[in-house]
């Protein structure tokens, strides 16, 4: 491709594979090895390579303007692998700043901030070709996604940092052994502070090198490839990290950032102009570089709120400069890497998000967390069961509009940090209660239709909220009550894995019912999931009261077997449970053609399966008089 077809390309927005032409290339020029270095710096008046190969002399190195609109190039003969060196530009403003290279593959965590030259092609080895060609976007599978920061899930016994690698190899058991299908990681591009967590950003090429090198987490990806396991990772379009050596300023103009009211974020930080054509192949780039070099197999987009609305105020009007990058960046992933998923972390109400004409009326993305879902459900669980009834329908409100988008429920980083307290502490009651209702919550999250992302320390059920500089506290496993809730979640997670009705067309409403959705004076609930092979009905009770005899609707004649009961003793409950297989008796109820009667502990959650068999066809509820009838769904 000619330089100036790949930089027309690039200005207009439409350069995915920008990170081949820009950056640091190893390659031969007249007989000679070395370096290709190239950047963008528009306004720049001069652009100059220094690294130790020139001895940081700005003069020995000054690149060619290759085109007027910006382009800056210069081969180096005699540069080697894992070089240092920067740019630095005379900028428009008459100051000269140093400036690491956006499209690095490797940079410098402190220190003197340099990037390093990379040659890709002997660094990067990723032998995946199996699982890559059974990938799929899961729509009709299993998805329990566990997200976990890399610095907080293990430490060595001297309170150093695994690397990748060595990472992957305490990942992967625990992942099998725990039930989970995918991993999620908090950025893993190149950022200078730690309590940023990777959500300020600079290096949208380079990796975080504090858990080791490229070959380290290409061999992270590799191993749990071959181990079955799905990873995806945040991306963060919406801003970048304030540092002088970054892309602030970058040739003293506003390159990568708005130059207006927009410029700075929420954050501390300043926004992409998503609009500028240049900004939008950067960013798609690295979401390519990122699938086709490292075979990541999903994304996680950050505050897309903040990209459809301005600074994520729906009242100051939609970015449509902004929701083109991001119809483009998802038309770019359709046709170049179709099972590579997109996950929106939206918390707006604007519409077509997951569903509709990519590129049209849709923005393109495969997943959407649901946040209305999160927030509603954990303002339920945190209040006193006595006000229960007055806000029972925070808990069936979602149904009003799940299948608007294809939902995540999500239980992340995000309700766990900056004071909110942790999952279990944010739950009504005194010890025990506190746990009985986590467990409660935890089995409705299993249950609700959509898929499931949770962050790594919630199944310990700790006290203490997430801090990014501690080690999640493993030793209360120690204690009945919280080893009980991680068992939990392994059982949660397996029988999510080998159930379809669990998951199968979860976004097609044809597969849910409300068995009982309006009982708020004693805030039970009851619904019912099935596929052609088996039904489930899922039962919960959010108070204290128990219910010896209670009797519930069901669509099909027969046995109802008890497959999960948060009250189990192995769970920390007081094993109020079940046990032998509930029958069909009398007349139907609920709006359904039979009823059984259940045990219900206080706080419990139930699961109940049902085996169909061929005969077995529903029918509709019958009156005592032999006409149909319409009830409430109130229990006696």
């Amino acid at each position: 491709m000619g330089t100036d077809t790949f930089f027309d390309d690039f200005l207009q927005g439409h350069l995915p594979e920008a990170y081949r032409y820009f950056g640091a290339h190893k390659t031969k020029f007249k007989g000679q090895e070395g370096y290709l270095f190239r950047v963008y710096a528009p306004r720049a008046k001069k652009v100059s390579v220094i690294g130790a190969f020139n001895g940081w002399n700005p003069k020995s190195s000054v690149m060619d303007k290759k085109d007027y609109r910006g382009l800056f190039e210069i081969f180096i003969p005699g540069v080697l692998d894992n070089e240092g060196y920067k740019y630095q530009i005379l900028c428009c403003d008459n100051v000269v700043r140093d400036k690491q290279d956006p499209f690095a593959f490797s940079d410098e965590i402190g220190g003197d901030h340099c990037s390093f030259t990379v040659d890709l092609d002997k660094t990067i080895h990723i032998d995946d070709d199996s699982y890559i060609a059974t990938r799929n976007r899961n729509y009709d599978n299993p998805r329990s996604i566990f997200e976990f920061h890399r610095g907080t899930f293990r430490r060595k016994p001297d309170g150093s940092l695994f690397n990748y690698s060595e990472r992957a190899d305490i990942l992967i058991p625990y992942r099998k052994e725990r039930g989970y299908t995918h991993v999620e990681a908090l950025p893993l591009t190149s950022y200078p502070n730690d309590a940023s967590w990777g959500y300020q950003t600079l290096g949208y090429f380079a990796i975080d090198k504090r858990y080791g090198s490229l070959a380290d987490f290409a061999a992270f990806v590799e191993k749990r490839h071959k181990a079955g396991i799905g990873i995806i990772r945040d991306f963060v379009p919406v801003h970048f990290a304030l540092d002088s050596f970054g892309l602030e300023k970058f040739d003293g103009s506003c390159v990568y950032e708005y130059n207006n009211e927009h410029e700075f974020s929420q954050w501390g930080t300043k926004n992409f102009d998503l609009g500028k054509d240049p900004v939008r192949s950067f960013l798609i780039s690295s979401l390519h570089f990122r699938a086709q070099v490292y075979h990541i197999d999903g994304f996680r987009f950050d505050a897309v709120s903040n990209i459809i609305y301005w600074d994520g105020n729906s009242q100051k009007g939609e970015n449509s400069g902004a929701i083109e990058f991001i119809k483009r960046a998802n038309g770019y992933r359709h046709t170049l890497f179709p099972t590579v998923r997109r996950i929106a972390e939206d918390s707006s109400a604007y519409g077509h998000v997951t569903k509709g004409r990519p590129g049209a009326d849709a923005l393109g993305f495969d997943y959407k967390w649901d946040l209305g879902w999160r927030n509603d459900t954990l303002k339920y669980y945190g209040k006193d069961p006595i006000y229960r009834k007055y806000c029972h329908n925070q808990l069936t409100f979602s149904r009003a509009y799940f299948y608007s988008e294809n939902f995540i429920l999500p239980l992340s980083h995000d309700e766990v940090v900056h004071r909110k307290g942790s999952i279990l502490n944010k739950r009504w009651g005194d010890y025990d209660t506190k746990f009985a209702n986590v467990r409660n919550l935890y089995a409705y999250r299993f249950a609700h239709p959509g898929k499931k992302l949770n962050f790594r320390s919630n199944d310990l059920a700790s006290f203490d909220e997430w801090k990014e500089t501690e080690v999640i506290p493993w030793d209360v496993l120690d204690y009945p009550k919280h080893k009980g809730i991680h068992e939990l979640f392994k059982d949660l997670n397996r029988i999510y894995r080998t159930h379809p009705a669990r998951y199968f067309q979860e976004y097609n409403p044809v597969h849910f019912n409300w068995i009982m959705a309006d009982n708020s004076d004693q805030s039970v609930y009851v619904f019912e999931r099935e596929t052609e092979e088996e039904c489930r009905v899922f039962l919960f009770n959010r108070t204290p009261n128990f219910y010896w005899d209670y009797d519930i609707g069901v669509p099909y004649e027969g046995r109802y077997e008890e497959i999960l009961n948060t009250d189990n003793a192995i769970y920390g409950g007081w094993n109020q449970i079940n046990g032998a297989p509930l029958r069909t008796h009398g007349e139907g109820k609920h709006n359904q053609p039979y009823k059984i009667t259940v045990k219900i502990p206080s706080f419990g959650a139930i699961y109940l399966r049902h085996k169909k068999t061929l005969p077995d066809t529903k029918k509709p509820y019958v009156s005592k008089d032999g006409r149909d009838e319409i009830k409430s769904s109130v229990t006696k």
